[in-house]
């Protein structure tokens, strides 16, 4: 294998933070860009990155206050800050236009990043993604929203205790059936766990407190999906208690072209459909480059 089709990792400082991304690929190749989800980080990417590294050119940063980045005190820890930072970020490694993978709160957050400028992106590839459509969301956010109703000192403790290494393995292991739940490695939400300091910890209560304020940028993102248009592959694990079934098919309403493509598995589901994921996103990718 040429050093292009494995995956480096690198650190550099964008807008005055240092971040850790990881990249494979030619310099020179088309562009997927892959923002992480909670409680993970660019780790989620590992294994898809090099099985497309031939073709493709893979970019996976860690968000400020995530995985090997930094985290500063004075950054914007809300999905706009985010998307802000990766706005930054995308200039840094010097990406013109880009095929966008949204999973998770990558996915408030690459959306964001689109509507700023939607003619840079080529592409839409949606994994379990954060739904804008408030009828199609999972039981589990109920959990999230029922939190809302409290004093705020009351919701910032009740987000507190759901964080913790428990919690995070349940995050990952989610809603998989006992054979699949096997398959999920404890690096996962170990390795994530011991990166959690004080700080972060309060860092992940301001970002999953901050759902609520998302909702009224639920239409602003519909509108982008209605009016743009952008070629998009829906690859989705059902077994997810936040973005089941119902989610993924809600993305049709506003992309009725989207190809659609239900897998096994759940909310990481590189984890347990790496194979599947990969051949659908090398045809697609391919057809999307070859026009």
């Amino acid at each position: 294998m040429s050093v292009a089709g494995l995956v480096r990792h690198r650190v550099m400082t964008v807008a005055g933070i240092e971040t850790f991304y990881r990249e494979a690929g030619p310099p020179a190749a088309p562009v997927l860009l892959l923002p992480h989800g909670y409680p993970c980080s660019s780790y989620e990417f590992r294994n898809l990155m090099p099985r497309l590294a031939d073709r493709w050119r893979l970019i996976a940063p860690d968000f400020p206050g995530a995985g090997y980045s930094g985290t500063p005190d004075d950054f914007d820890y809300s999905f706009d800050g985010y998307a802000a930072w990766l706005e930054a970020f995308v200039g840094a490694v010097d990406v013109g236009r880009f095929a966008l993978y949204l999973h998770d709160f990558g996915s408030p957050i690459g959306a964001r990043l689109a509507i700023r400028d939607p003619g840079r992106i080529t592409a839409l590839i949606i994994q379990n993604g954060d739904v804008p459509y408030e009828d199609a969301l999972g039981p589990k956010y109920a959990d999230i929203e029922a939190t809302w109703s409290l004093p705020p000192a009351e919701m910032r403790k009740a987000l507190a205790d759901a964080i913790s290494e428990e919690t995070f393995k349940e995050e990952f292991l989610n809603d998989l059936p006992p054979p699949l739940a096997e398959t999920i490695p404890p690096d996962l939400w170990k390795l994530h766990w011991s990166l959690v300091t004080p700080r972060r910890k309060e860092i992940a209560i301001d970002l999953i407190a901050g759902l609520k304020e998302n909702r009224a940028w639920f239409p602003a993102h519909r509108k982008y999906l209605r009016e743009n248009r952008p070629p998009t592959l829906i690859v989705w694990g059902p077994n997810d208690h936040y973005m089941p079934e119902k989610s993924a098919r809600a993305y049709l309403r506003d992309l009725p072209d989207a190809e659609l493509h239900l897998l096994g598995g759940g909310h990481w589901l590189l984890e347990t459909h790496l194979e599947p994921v990969t051949a659908l996103i090398r045809d697609f990718l391919g057809r999307v480059h070859a026009v």
